[in-house]
């Protein structure tokens, strides 16, 4: 088994294309080298410079690999929404250009009231019928087909919270649908964990889907305690749900067996969601987080 490790600008409070007052990217960058790490991913959309050259520089600079890029992709609309399809595939074209092998997609989040607002807590009534189901499987296939077959990488489709892939069923759901050849699934435990799926029990039914990893704890105290009051991700991630590893509650041993069983060959960004303005040191959470992986997991 083999783990190669890299991080996101997500951990430095860079969430969406529009989180306000967030560092600049040369600092991050700067960053994520200082704490250790050989790779990175994207960021959202517009974050790192889409020029290959100007990028292709700021990381050879650093010693730093593309890795890949969390992507909205609109799963039930998929081409209909024009500007998120638009943006997922100059994405790709970005990666591609800079050698990426995995493409992440996430539904688009937040757009859908009850689904922001039930966080964590949702029930199969809450999720899609078959007929959308259909849709959405459809429209991730024919994205990923497009990706395949023009820029020659795969799709690893991400579970988080507030879309419509969330809970464990979801994710068995858009995975039973969609080609195994051309998707397969970011292994995101801690929104797993989130959307109150067992992360190794996850991990355990679709071994042979698992094409990607995103590394992140969950503290399921603090999930139980937003939950019972009702909070958002937001809320999540301003009370601490996604603390650094080692932690939360995140069973870190039963996610390597089987890991170690698979022989599972390829990377793992490491992500801890926070917001600018939280307090937090991300530069020294990176650094921690880069040990623990290293003297406990031996990754």
């Amino acid at each position: 088994m083999k783990v190669r490790v890299a991080t996101a600008p997500v951990s430095w409070g860079v969430l969406m294309k529009d989180t306000p007052n967030v560092p600049q990217y040369s600092q991050v960058l700067d960053e994520i080298q200082e704490a250790g790490y050989v790779g990175t991913e994207l960021g959202p959309y517009g974050y790192l410079p889409f020029d290959a050259a100007k990028l292709r520089d700021e990381l050879e600079r650093r010693g730093l690999s593309l890795i890949s890029a969390f992507t909205i992709f609109n799963f039930l609309a998929g081409k209909e929404d024009e500007t998120v399809y638009r943006e997922a595939l100059e994405t790709a074209q970005v990666l591609s250009a800079m050698g990426c092998s995995h493409i992440v997609l996430s539904d688009v989040l937040f757009v859908e009231e009850r689904r922001a607002r039930r966080a964590g807590r949702i029930r199969p009534e809450d999720s899609l019928g078959e007929a959308e189901w259909k849709r959405a499987a459809a429209n991730v296939d024919a994205f990923a087909r497009v990706v395949f077959d023009e820029y020659g990488m795969r799709c690893a489709a991400h579970p988080h919270v507030g879309g419509y892939l969330e809970t464990d069923f979801e994710i068995d759901a858009l995975l039973e649908r969609t080609d195994p050849e051309l998707v397969g699934l970011c292994f995101d435990m801690a929104h797993i964990a989130y959307g109150g799926g067992d992360p190794v029990a996850v991990l355990d039914k679709w071994r042979e889907r698992t094409w990607y990893l995103h590394i992140k704890e969950c503290d399921g105290r603090a999930r139980e305690e937003v939950i019972g009051r009702g909070g958002d991700y937001y809320d999540g991630v301003q009370s601490g749900v996604f603390p650094e590893l080692g932690r939360g509650t995140t069973d870190w041993r039963g996610i390597n067996r089987i890991l170690e069983e698979i022989d599972f060959d390829g990377w793992g960004t490491v992500e801890q969601d926070i917001l600018p303005g939280m307090g937090i040191d991300a530069l020294a959470s990176a650094r921690r987080n880069r040990a623990y992986l290293r003297t406990e997991l031996g990754w």
